[in-house]
């Protein structure tokens, strides 16, 4: 082979700027092997040597390790395949780090103990598919056994949390809350009372459309009240606490209205509970939806108003 054409180790150092103990390095692991050897014994390169090189080296830089790197030189996998491979785990890795940028900023705020953050770290890293397995679990446990309404089941299975890929410490606190809060046993007690009282609620696919509108009804007719602690004035001299069991009767079509007054006055307390609220504002933070209405106040507003009325319709019997 005609000497002039072959590069020594040195030159091929000084064309592609890599130092000289690198294409050694390379050399000695079979990704750009010798041409020739000089009469001196020293190693000689063809001109393929410097398209090599220059492949090694953008592989290198977009960090594939050199067994993937010798497969594409050997035509065992095409620049494509391996491209796109090492571009999915680069997603991991990001992900990865910005998980864990998330919790070292939510530990900077919070200050937690050693062994808070541990756990901050360990449900952080959870996959999509584990942070949902561990609310299906929360949820098969809460309803195991009941006589449920299917809407309701429904309707928790199909609010699960998505922490992004790039949370903030906010939605990294929710979420730990959030686990921490289906492992707790008197939450699932709180749910399953809530389980027992939807489970008599009309079944039918405007049920939970219904119920929605009858919250902002509620809100609407008491909230002002429920701030200030004082019951509005009627318009139509119905006291609210009517006005809204109307609004019950009608959208269920219950005719009885002893029965309607108990069944909401379960129904408002179950619904009250701060666990139960909390679990939802959690869930909302999570998936960066805007954040729910505190029902909370205004049921607990009608729940005194409803019982105050129902005794004093007993005492003037």
């Amino acid at each position: 082979m005609d000497s002039d054409a072959l590069f020594s180790i040195g030159d091929l150092s000084r064309r592609t700027g890599l130092t000289v103990k690198t294409i050694r390095f390379y050399s000695d692991q079979g990704i750009v092997p010798p041409t020739d050897r000089s009469p001196a014994g020293y190693r000689l390169y063809g001109p393929d040597a410097l398209a090599r090189l220059a492949l090694v080296r953008t592989l290198r830089d977009l960090g594939l390790d050199l067994a993937t790197v010798r497969r594409v030189l050997d035509r065992e996998a095409s620049i494509p395949e391996v491209t796109e491979a090492h571009a999915r785990a680069l997603d991991v890795q990001i992900r990865t780090l910005r998980l864990r940028r998330a919790v070292l900023r939510a530990v900077a705020g919070g200050g937690p103990t050693t062994m808070e953050m541990d756990l901050m770290h360990r449900l952080a890293m959870l996959s999509r598919t584990e942070q949902h397995r561990l609310v299906s679990g929360f949820i098969d446990e809460a309803f195991e056994g009941l006589d449920t309404n299917p809407e309701f089941v429904a309707l928790m299975r199909s609010a699960m949390p998505e922490l992004p890929d790039d949370p903030t410490p906010e939605q990294v606190e929710a979420w730990v809350e959030l686990a921490g809060l289906c492992q707790d046993a008197d939450f699932r007690a709180a749910v399953r009372r809530v389980a027992r009282d939807q489970a008599q609620e009309p079944a039918g696919e405007d049920a939970l459309a219904v119920q929605d509108s009858i919250d902002r009804a509620m809100r609407e007719r008491v909230g002002e009240a429920a701030a200030v602690g004082l019951l509005p004035a009627s318009a139509t001299g119905v006291s609210p606490a009517d006005a809204l069991g109307g609004l019950y009767a009608d959208a269920f079509r219950r005719a009885d209205a002893g029965g309607l007054r108990r069944w909401l006055l379960a129904r408002l307390r179950s619904t009250a509970d701060p666990g139960t609220e909390r679990y939802w504002r959690l869930l909302a933070t999570v998936n960066g939806w805007p954040a729910p209405a505190a029902l909370a106040p205004v049921h607990l507003w009608f729940t005194a108003v409803s019982a105050g009325s129902a005794a004093g319709a007993a005492t003037e019997v």
